[in-house]
């Protein structure tokens, strides 16, 4: 494309000719670069905005254009500088094509915006942080115990944090929020969304917001919202500084990252960056009618009106550019994919497809940055054919659905025999196995952000969302809880009590589980949403922790930060191969044998009785099967987990054996067993209704 003609010698362009890449804007001390990707634009103007009254505007048209992208680099312009574009080109909505002069679009590629949703606009950065020879710490699978959380609502409330920092990126990193999570024996906090973004007009007009973050309008800048150090860029030093402070406690942090779509919804819904200045590539279509004619309908298999398009390459770079900027400039340690599916689709002729060999998956497979880094799906989308678990390649892990579903049956006492509660107690080897992946493949959880809270699982048998604004239509009813006798909250100390075993007994029994553990913030105290299982809208004390001690389980937060201990402290607690039911050792035990309450192994009738709720899970570790870094034999105490889900009392037999022949409680949700009662083989061991007890070799 051709800049234009000079007037007159001697005469000197505004704009540079700048480059066109890195898109966004590049700031340097000689001159901030602006690249800006919008194919089919007529004309591209560069708008910068003073502050004060009235927002004065100067315009700047970016003449040079290649492949795409007009670009051009202007002098003299500061970090935190407000800034966006104007794009020209045909308004032919029929055709995928929406643009408008007269509107101001962010920049997709800003590193921080400034504003609301009503004034929001991209700001100019100096990325320059002193990471002091900070290095990932690429913390293995098999030790890492993630802990799902929300910025602003794990320190909202918090009363030992300054108060101008609660709710903050810098609130998040603060030595209170550090000690906490190491005592409780997390190793990765894994954050709700945190890239920018604008709640749906809907929730505006009723005068809520939408609190999760899943409405994203930048997959670069982190939310100004969770920023004590204002919006100019302040957010993203911050950022970098919660980074730093957790790595320095030796925590991780995961992104909760959603590229299937994005806050600009449908075709008919508000236009703030990617609609103005390439819809018809950004987002899915329908495929072709029999005419092989274009079809503007947006394809929507997120529930939020579009579908980013993977399969365009801008589109595709724009996602990739992003995860590298957050791994190599922010320093986090992995991702979590909201909706995973809905990425993985390829355009047929007839249908949008599930693909495991999309371009999205092979690229991040071949990339040198991201296949090292954690890679976490949810797999699945809002299609019935969306459904994956057990169906994402290597090195991809998973949320695992089907073991919440099926330890929350267990412990309401509605399990179909054992089978599956120890096939999800030992990895999941039905969904992991047959393609060579490992147990660490399975995210094990039995709450997450949407859902209710582990103490609202046991204490109510039906959601109430009534503060949601949508007559209680909104959320899952299939909850798998049980509220032991009253609907909510009561003072029944009885049901109290059975209430806090039954919430000790899930965390304990998460902690334990052959897999990778993710706990949801507050589950290990007992925090409640009132019955409300679909909090995506409640920025206020129903979805804050409240960290007073006078409500809190804090009997549940010891049951819980006593599994973690003993899962950090013995390697025969988070093995990395397979068990395979067999010794690891000429002469020596099973590495893994399931016990009947009457100290022989289950049988095959065992495993479908129904009537059965009691099993002992039995791990050798002398030695354990896989060698240690340098060849090493490894060696560690055995266990024996017995997990009783009954409503009596039951007797197990401590079987007689040539291996173990006394040990102790180390773990107990049964108040008759504390910790460090001993337990001599032969004998029979009591336990009481409904209770979780671990025996550890003396």
């Amino acid at each position: 494309m051709t800049p234009g003609m000079w007037r007159s010698l001697g005469e000197r362009s505004a704009v540079w000719p700048g480059r066109n890449w890195p898109l966004g804007a590049t700031w340097s001390p000689e001159s901030t670069n602006f690249a800006v990707h919008a194919p089919n634009a007529t004309a591209m103007w560069l708008c910068l905005f003073d502050d004060g009254p009235g927002e004065g505007e100067r315009r700047f048209e970016l003449t040079e254009r290649s492949l795409g992208i007009s670009h051009g680099a202007l002098p003299g312009v500061a970090p935190g500088t407000r800034y966006g574009f104007r794009a020209d080109g045909p308004d032919e909505p029929e055709a995928g094509l929406r643009f408008d002069a007269d509107r101001v679009l962010l920049d997709p590629y800003a590193l921080a915006t400034a504003g609301d949703v009503h004034t929001a606009r991209s700001v100019v950065v100096d990325g320059s942080f002193d990471w002091s020879g900070e290095t990932p710490m690429r913390r293995r699978w098999r030790d890492t115990v993630i802990y799902e959380l929300h910025v602003k609502g794990f320190t909202k409330l918090h009363d030992r944090i300054p108060e101008e920092l609660r709710g903050t990126y810098a609130g998040l990193g603060h030595p209170v929020v550090t000690e906490y999570l190491q005592d409780l024996g997390v190793s990765a906090v894994e954050l709700l969304p945190i890239h920018q973004f604008f709640s749906e007009p809907a929730l505006t007009a009723r005068g809520s917001v939408n609190y999760w973050g899943y409405n994203p309008i930048s997959y670069f800048a982190p939310d100004a919202a969770y920023s004590s150090s204002g919006d100019r860029g302040g957010q993203v030093r911050e950022f970098k500084q919660m980074v730093k402070d957790l790595h320095a406690a030796g925590i991780e942090v995961i992104l909760d990252v959603v590229y299937n779509h994005t806050a600009e919804a449908g075709r008919d819904g508000p236009t703030y960056s990617f609609r103005g200045l390439d819809d018809r590539g950004f987002y899915r279509r329908v495929p072709p009618g029999a005419d092989g004619a274009y079809d503007d309908t947006y394809w929507d298999v997120t529930g939020c009106g579009n579908t980013v398009n993977t399969e365009d390459p801008l589109a595709l770079r724009l996602i990739l550019d992003s995860l590298r900027y957050w791994v190599t400039e922010m320093h986090v340690d992995g991702f979590r994919f909201d909706l995973m599916s809905a990425l993985t689709r390829t355009a047929g002729p007839e249908a949008i497809r599930v693909d495991m060999a999309c371009k999205l998956l092979v690229a991040i497979g071949q990339d040198p940055v991201l296949r090292h880094v954690k890679l976490i799906a949810e797999p699945w989308d809002t299609s019935m054919d969306g459904y994956l678990v057990g169906g994402m390649p290597p090195p991809w892990v998973e949320w695992n659905d089907q073991y919440r579903d099926t330890i929350r049956d267990y412990w309401r006492g509605q399990t179909p025999g054992m089978h599956a509660v120890a096939t999800r107690l030992a990895g999941s080897s039905d969904l992991y196995a047959d393609d060579g992946r490992s147990a660490y493949n399975s995210v094990n959880f039995v709450t997450a952000h949407d859902g209710f809270t582990v103490r609202d699982l046991v204490s109510y048998d039906r959601k109430h969302n009534e503060a949601n604004g949508e007559d209680n239509r909104d959320g899952t009813d299939n909850n798998r809880s049980w509220n032991h006798g009253v609907e909510g909250e009561t003072d029944d100390p009885a049901i109290v009590a059975l209430r806090r075993r039954q919430a000790a007994n899930l965390m304990a029994t998460l902690c334990l589980s052959n897999g990778v553990p993710m706990l949801t913030a507050g589950d290990e105290r007992g925090r409640t949403q009132r019955g409300n299982n679909n909090a995506y809208c409640q920025d206020n004390e129903i979805s804050w922790i409240d960290w007073r001690a006078d409500d809190a389980w804090l009997d549940v937060y010891e049951v819980t930060r006593a599994a973690l201990r003993l899962r950090r402290e013995h390697p025969a607690l988070r093995q990395r191969h397979w068990f395979e039911g067999r010794p690891t050792i000429v002469g020596g035990p099973k590495d893994l044998a399931w016990l009947h309450p009457s100290g022989r192994e289950m049988t095959s009738a065992d495993w479908h009785d129904t009537g059965l709720h009691t099993v002992g899970m039995f791990l050798s570790g002398k030695p354990l099967r896989a060698p240690g870094p340098c060849g090493e034999q490894q060696l560690d105490s055995s266990f024996l987990a017995w997990f009783h889900a009954g409503p009596a009392e039951v007797e197990v037999l401590l079987p007689d054996n040539d291996w173990v022949a006394n040990g102790c409680v180390v773990l107990s949700t049964d108040a008759s067993l504390p910790i460090g009662t001993e337990v001599v083989v032969g004998t029979e061991l009591r336990m009481g209704a409904r209770s979780v007890v671990v025996l550890r070799e003396s």
